[in-house]
């Protein structure tokens, strides 16, 4: 990363700091996320409908063209065009600009930003779009009394985000050396989840991690036809391939689905942030192992998840679950009380012949009896398991666990799983343990490797598995480095048979010269 990119960077988190800083105390930074992050992405798709009609107007020849100068009128001429283009279309009026500039003198603000929330949310209806922009704006209550008790508190509020947000250095749109809205959520993200933990059903996966199961999932491949998270939270593990790869080698876009309405809605916003079309992203807000939203798509390529860590779900209380193709293979549901191997079927269910999907998961289902040992005896039978990775503990945000990555493939080379014993690759960052890019790097090599390396890695035959109970727990199969200083028994006794000889000199000295004084 060059300076400029790293200067660029320091100035967007200061002002998004000062932000935040700002307007603490009065709304908990959880509930705030939603503020700043929704006015981020009214400014967004402001600036970007602008610049796109900017540039062709200026292409055509007229050089000082400006949307937001233009009138209502004038503009709703090539309303149609842009919904077909964009999705979605904003009245120059109604832009972030024009409102910014008007803000500190509308009395009726909070009523203005729902009206154009409102106009740009139905400017997508009965279009192609329609899905991707509908509710996107829910969760922006500007009549809330979080933000403040009478109407001119909560507008005085409204005035300073919309401030801060007009403040944030984003640049010339089209020249920024870094993806900055993208950057600006991200970062907005991971300091309200280091603060927050879990609060407000978000677990968030830390930007490290995202990128080690990201490698893992695309090891070989230069493009992908899809990728898919069935937990996919704000969606960070989608975009980190669209990073990785590049978004044009993702060819038909990103596809997830999430059960919380709020963090369903930030990953829309998330998807459009970094500049992904509306027809390049398909997020649905449903419960994944019971009302699957994408059975009619082809199978993924690539599939990254970190689902939630032992949920309840229905499992054997719903009577048609067994019978659903993604369960029935394996002639068990996963325990009612913990629903991780339900998504681990789940996503197998779904995933290309030529795929890889990479899943973050408990220990504690890699070694268990009952269904999930026959869950695990289905996955080692038929091939499926590729590498099991255990990962230092402390990495994610409010909760020390440590975890384990499960990479599944349909089209293996041999018939082993390969155990990777990855708890030493971090850094200690105060209380959090830390993966660094060398880490990643060291980790996807050894994966890559396949092969044994003491105390590290050992690639195990599905037949010692088999013999081993269907334990699929790294500690069994790599051993421990004993770092325990090791002792030469014989070399010790010489010693002490020397020391006990001495010792015996110095007794009879003091006995001599205690007889000497008693004389």
């Amino acid at each position: 990363m060059g300076n400029q990119n790293i200067k660029e960077r320091e100035e967007l988190h200061k002002a998004i700091w000062g932000i935040a800083d700002d307007l603490r105390g009065s709304v908990d930074g959880w509930d705030f996320k939603q503020y700043i992050l929704g006015i981020m992405f009214y400014r967004y798709i402001s600036e970007n409908i602008t610049n796109y009609i900017n540039e062709g107007e200026r292409k055509a020849g007229d050089i000082e063209f400006n949307y937001a100068k233009l009138s209502d009128s004038e503009a709703e001429t090539i309303k149609d065009e842009m919904v077909n283009v964009k999705g979605f279309f904003i009245l120059p009026s109604e832009l972030f600009c024009n409102i910014c500039e008007r803000a500190k003198n509308d009395e009726n603000l909070n009523e203005t930003l729902e009206r154009i929330f409102n106009n740009i949310e139905n400017s997508a209806r009965g279009a192609e779009s329609e899905d991707d922009f509908a509710g996107l704006f829910d969760d922006i209550d500007v009549n809330s009394n979080k933000l403040g008790a009478t109407v001119s508190k909560r507008n005085d509020k409204l005035v300073k985000i919309l401030n801060g947000i007009a403040s944030i250095p984003l640049g010339e749109y089209k020249n920024n050396s870094i993806d900055a809205f993208g950057d600006a959520y991200e970062f907005l993200m991971s300091m309200y989840a280091s603060n927050a933990g879990k609060s407000g059903g978000e677990f968030y996966t830390p930007q490290e991690v995202s990128e080690l199961l990201t490698k893992l999932a695309i090891v070989g491949k230069k493009s992908v036809n899809k990728v898919y998270d069935p937990a996919c939270g704000s969606g960070s593990l989608l975009l980190k391939s669209a990073k990785i790869l590049g978004k044009e080698n993702v060819r038909n876009g990103f596809y997830g689905q999430e059960i919380n309405l709020t963090t369903y809605n930030l990953c829309r916003i998330n998807m459009f942030l970094h500049d992904i079309g509306y027809d390049k992203f398909d997020i649905a807000c449903e419960d994944t192992l019971v009302s699957p939203q994408h059975w009619d798509d082809e199978p993924f390529e690539v599939i990254v998840s970190n689902p939630p860590y032992s949920i309840k779900w229905a499992g054997d209380d719903n009577a048609v679950l067994i019978n659903d193709p993604r369960y029935s293979p394996a002639g068990v549901l996963a325990p009612k009380s913990k629903a991780d191997f339900a998504f681990i079927m789940h996503s197998l269910s779904w995933l290309a012949t030529n795929g890889t999907a990479s899943i973050v998961c408990f220990p504690g289902i890699l070694y268990r009896g009952g269904a999930e040992q026959k869950i695990r005896k289905y996955l080692v039978d038929n091939n499926f398991v590729e590498c099991i990775i255990q990962l230092p503990d402390n990495l994610f945000f409010g909760t020390s666990i440590a975890t384990c990555i499960m990479v599944l493939k349909k089209s293996k080379q041999d018939s082993s799983i390969l155990f990777i014993d990855a708890t030493k690759q971090c850094v200690k960052v105060t209380n959090n343990n830390k993966l660094t890019a060398e880490n990643i790097e060291d980790i996807v090599k050894i994966f890559t490797d396949r092969k044994d390396k003491e105390y590290v890695a050992k690639l195990v035959t599905n037949k010692q598995i088999e013999e081993n109970d269907y334990n699929l727990s790294v500690s069994t199969y790599v051993e421990k480095e004993d770092t325990r200083e090791k002792i030469d028994i014989v070399k010790l006794n010489k010693e002490l048979e020397q020391i006990v000889k001495h010792e015996q000199v110095l007794r009879d000295e003091i006995d001599k010269i205690i007889a000497e004084i008693e004389v």
